[in-house]
């Protein structure tokens, strides 16, 4: 299925967070080839097994062996240490850090900041190097993130990510820049984009998934030209431009909170006046005791523009429920809004990982947040206006399916345990029986024409690589052949019979869609089951 395998790779954006250039954990350090020996210490006693830790910082595995001091080694893993704990250059002049040397390693010789410095700029250096060997030798597309924002200091950043599925089918997330642009503008986005693919040999980019500003529209268009002149096909430039998926949610929610109850609005200004004073807040926490209140955390302040943070305000407020007595007595909607902002909450979470695959599950997720909003209109009154709101915004975005890009479809087929096995219900519930059914059909058309510019473009490098690697050899017919017919006629008539009972399938695509599908478990890897069945041959 290698074709089908080429799309799930790049259809499965979206392992490890990793720093500009892959500065990251498990960094090696190049030790000398003679380790340094202590004179000091008898050979006898050298030979004394140590027990050495081994491993990440979730659980030490226990490795016996000898140890010898090793300037350089122990110079390399304080590097790490300080790359992976984000600690200051200044960390190795602290007299708390040379002490705890004096008594750990006397022996070690602490660097100055500028050498520790020089050092993990070196370690950069290598990474950057090995990603980018990394990418060259990567058959398969990256998929990128990018992010822009303004600070403090009103100065333009933007911030480009890679994601994409090794050879051993693992997700990686590689930060490859972080740049300062000169405007939000999207020709700037667009070029920005563009000189960091340059530097690091990218030129075969899977979709680009941004904010839903107008800015990134523009920025799209210019982009796509850029990938068409570098010679990406125009089947797969149609799909470059993905609208962040939950960015569209957070806009969703937003509007619906403009017509939310007054107990959060209460709760905010409860919140905000007892953080205010001291007193105040120190009185608090003594009710809280009296009460026998034990919440995990203290009272939290939301940003309004954020909502995500008026669910954490109201989640840790409502664990103070007997103190605040009166909102929960006079305002019952208080709980009710909690329970409502829950579920947008988890989506919110589930969607937004990058430690892990999330484009199978857009087009789920989408269905669920229709369904969600329908029944907050038909719920009553007191959500009515709310989810009426939100789906408006909803609307806006996924009221049209045209206008959606079509990789949320594909990726959603792509995993074995849904297939097509639900889509078809899924599209009525959203956009009614006939315009679902036309859904569907127009899916089902783009992923065969997508599946088939895959299965030209590796067809075609399988058969230059074939025929580069072996010498032109003259055909000779064997004497077994000679003579006898070519059974044209059969084997037509054969082909016929087995497309008519079904067993034959033009293509992996079919194929696959053609099996059952696989049971949805708890531990369910479907990156796992990509790497076990991406072998499979169909003839």
């Amino acid at each position: 299925m290698e074709s089908a395998t080429q799309m799930t790779q790049s259809a499965l954006p979206p392992s490890t967070e990793e720093g500009l250039g892959g500065v990251t954990q498990g960094t090696e350090t190049n030790a000398p080839q003679q380790p340094e020996v202590n004179p000091a210490v008898p050979a006898k006693k050298r030979k004394n097994v140590e027990s050495r830790s081994k491993g990440g910082s979730e659980g030490v595995v226990g490795e016996l062996g000898t140890w010898i001091f090793n300037q350089e080694a122990i110079r390399g893993a304080l590097c790490e240490m300080i790359i992976i704990d984000e600690l200051p250059f200044r960390f190795v002049e602290g007299q708390g850090f040379k002490r705890f040397i004096l008594v750990a390693c006397p022996r070690f010789c602490i660097p100055s900041r500028w050498t520790i410095s020089r050092d993990i700029y070196q370690i950069y250096l290598d990474e950057r190097l090995n990603l980018k060997k990394l990418f060259r030798l990567n058959t398969q597309r990256v998929s990128l993130t990018t992010d822009t924002w303004t600070s403090m200091q009103r100065i333009n950043y933007m911030c480009i990510t890679a994601h994409f599925i090794d050879d051993q089918w693992k997700l990686n997330k590689k930060i490859i820049s972080f740049v300062h642009i000169s405007s939000h503008k999207g020709e700037y986005i667009a070029k920005a984009l563009e000189s960091c693919l340059i530097d690091w040999g990218i030129m075969d980019v899977f979709s680009v998934t941004v904010d839903n500003v107008s800015s990134n529209d523009t920025a799209m268009g210019f982009f796509k030209s850029k990938l068409l002149s570098w010679g990406a096909t125009t089947v797969r430039s149609k799909y470059i431009h993905m609208r962040c998926i939950t960015h569209i949610l957070n806009l969703v929610v937003q509007d619906g909170l403009k017509f939310v109850d007054n107990s959060v609005k209460k709760v905010r200004d409860s919140v905000r006046w007892m953080r205010n004073s001291p007193a105040r807040l120190k009185k608090f926490r003594d009710l809280a005791e009296l009460f026998g209140v034990e919440a995990k955390s203290s009272l939290q302040l939301d940003v309004p523009t954020k909502w995500n943070n008026t669910y954490m305000m109201l989640s840790t407020s409502i664990q103070y429920k007997a103190v605040f007595d009166a909102y929960s007595l006079n305002e019952p909607s208080f709980a009710a809004d909690l329970v409502l902002l829950k579920g947008f909450y988890e989506m919110t979470v589930r969607i937004s990982g990058s430690l892990y695959v999330t484009s199978n599950s857009f087009f789920s997720e989408i269905s669920d947040l229709s369904c969600m909003l329908n029944s907050m209109i038909v719920a009553g009154s007191a959500t009515k206006v709310m989810g009426s709101q939100m789906k408006t915004k909803f609307e806006k975005y996924w009221g049209d399916p045209e206008k959606m890009n079509s990789l949320i479809f594909f990726a959603n087929i792509l995993d074995p345990r849904d297939k097509l096995e639900y889509m078809s219900y899924q599209f009525e519930e959203l956009y009614g029986k006939d315009n679902g059914k036309k859904c569907l059909e127009n899916v089902q058309a783009a992923m065969v024409e997508l599946f088939g510019d895959y299965a030209a473009t590796y067809s075609v490098n399988v058969q230059q690589s074939s025929s580069s690697s072996q010498p032109d050899v003259p055909h000779v017919q064997s004497h077994t052949t000679i003579g006898r017919p070519q059974n044209m006629l059969k084997n037509k008539l054969k082909r016929q019979k087995m497309e008519a009972s079904g067993s034959y399938k033009e293509t992996e695509l079919q194929v696959y869609l053609s099996e059952k599908i696989v049971e949805d478990t708890p531990d369910f890897d479907i990156l796992r089951w990509w790497k076990l069945n991406s072998e499979r041959k169909y003839i």
